[in-house]
């Protein structure tokens, strides 16, 4: 998500509507429209052209890369209010148009304040992994990585937590035009059941590579190659660590985005516009 760019507004016999949905992003090149590329928001604008034709841009809460999953996106689009007053049930129609790795959960008219990306109170990615000898079980082998090496959790969830608070985060993300890599990171933990670890990452928002990254630094604590203290030493840099590993996609979903009270929406937004700053250090 690039938390810099301009929001969309309704306005003018337009209808402000909230989809919930979820994917599987093994086929998709990501979610933003790219020439050529078989991308979730071109499946999902070409079917909502089809049954609310001059329908606006669709606005997402996490632009998801190639081979990230969701089970919580959510995004927001613009309908002609005659259109929509007329359009019965969306959610089913979709249903009969979109492919199978994509679904609507929830179509539902919300204020015109609402805004899937700059509205958004946080975002939360589940990451899956399994250090089983004998590798994934066969149905989750779409969203689980396999990592040959046996992982210490424990090592893990203390670097993680020593990560929590806001920073530049600048070394574990990719970094962008114009854009800020200063992050809440507001969750950070790590869930061992039998072979299988899951990893919960929040925060207000996640710059570009982000969650992998992270992920990708733990693992080189979880199999020993660093200390515990050595990811969040890496805070002090001011552009990418090189020697951070991003982790594979696929083993990465977008599990769930939160949004304040309907009257908050606009005050949420504003906050989130503003560029930006570190907490300021106290005096000695």
């Amino acid at each position: 998500m690039n938390a810099d760019e301009p929001a969309t507004a309704s306005g003018g016999g337009l209808v402000r509507v909230r989809l919930d949905l979820c994917y599987d992003g093994a086929a998709f090149a990501g979610w933003a429209l790219q020439p050529g590329q078989r991308t979730v928001q071109g499946v999902l604008a070409q079917a909502l052209e089809v049954l609310v034709p001059r329908s606006g841009a669709l606005t997402v809460a996490g632009r998801t890369d190639a081979g990230v999953h969701a089970t919580g996106q959510v995004a927001h689009v613009d309908v002609p209010a005659q259109a929509w007053a007329g359009i019965g049930d969306l959610r089913a129609r979709l249903s009969g148009l979109l492919p199978h790795d994509v679904r609507v959960r929830d179509v539902r008219e919300v204020p015109a304040a609402f805004d899937a990306r700059f509205a958004a109170l946080w975002r939360r990615y589940r990451y899956r992994i399994s250090d089983a000898p004998w590798g994934v079980d066969p149905l989750r082998r779409n969203d689980t990585l396999h990592w040959r090496r046996t992982l210490d959790d424990e090592a893990m969830q203390s670097a993680g937590t020593s990560l929590l608070g806001t920073h530049d985060f600048a070394a574990f993300c990719r970094r962008r035009n114009a854009g800020t890599t200063i992050r809440q990171l507001q969750l950070l933990t790590i869930q061992r059941t039998g072979h299988v670890l899951e990893a919960r990452v929040q925060a207000d928002a996640f710059c570009h590579s982000m969650v992998r990254s992270l992920i990708g630094a733990l693992l080189a604590v979880g199999d020993g190659r660093r200390p515990p203290d050595w990811p969040v030493s890496l805070l002090a840099g001011s552009v990418r660590a090189g020697d951070v590993q991003v982790a594979p996609p696929h083993g990465l979903t977008l599990v769930e985005v939160s949004y304040p009270p309907d009257a908050e929406l606009a005050d949420r937004t504003d906050v989130t516009r503003t560029v930006r700053a570190l907490p300021s250090t106290p005096p000695p």
